[in-house]
């Protein structure tokens, strides 16, 4: 852990009109680095460690799903959670992802300060990169605590997000085909 982290909560508690001496906060600023640390584990993640080689060849043309796969992240704004559900969707060409994979690049990228729009983007494009499928579809929806917590303070409000790449973005039909099997389409 850098030594740094550690004093530097201990300069936002005092900045906060805490007395970070007191017992309950004595060991406050080592386990907020340490949960820090935890929480943006992605950076150190690679797209190459996490898939590790698990591609495997396959006659299968029709769309994979994987649905509700929960996410925690960071809003690179406030630091405050956002937390929700990813649908990862893809169509392959002759190689098919081993399964776990597909929640681990979620949480790679999930595991860094984030915007939700860009984390969909990120999701997408590393399948696409890894499978060199003929589409891929992510649809991540989640609650951001800097909406609930804070500022307008919504309680029920969700932010939706999709990225659509290749016959997910040129095929209505394929679309819709995804955005029914995952509940979000009548």
């Amino acid at each position: 852990m850098t030594q740094s982290l550690p004093q530097h909560y201990r300069e936002i508690l005092v900045g906060l009109g805490e007395d970070p001496e007191r017992e309950g906060l004595l060991d406050t600023p080592k386990r907020a680095a340490k949960a820090m640390q935890y929480l943006c584990h992605g950076y150190a993640q690679t797209l190459d460690d996490i898939v590790n080689g698990a591609l495997f060849a396959s006659a299968s043309d029709e769309m994979v799903i994987v649905k509700d796969i929960e996410l925690y992240s960071l809003c690179e704004h406030h630091l405050l959670p956002f937390i929700g559900k990813a649908h990862v969707a893809y169509i392959p060409t002759g190689k098919v992802l081993g399964l776990s994979k597909i929640a681990r690049i979620v949480d790679m990228f999930a595991r860094r300060l984030q915007i939700q729009e860009n984390l969909t983007r990120q999701i997408a494009d590393a399948i696409q990169d890894v499978t060199k499928a003929a589409g891929v579809a992510v649809v991540i929806e989640a609650q951001h605590m800097c909406m609930m917590m804070r500022g307008v303070e919504k309680q029920n409000s969700t932010m939706n997000t999709s990225v659509m790449l290749g016959a997910f973005r040129e095929s209505t039909t394929t679309r819709m085909e995804f955005l029914q099997l995952i509940g979000r389409s009548k």
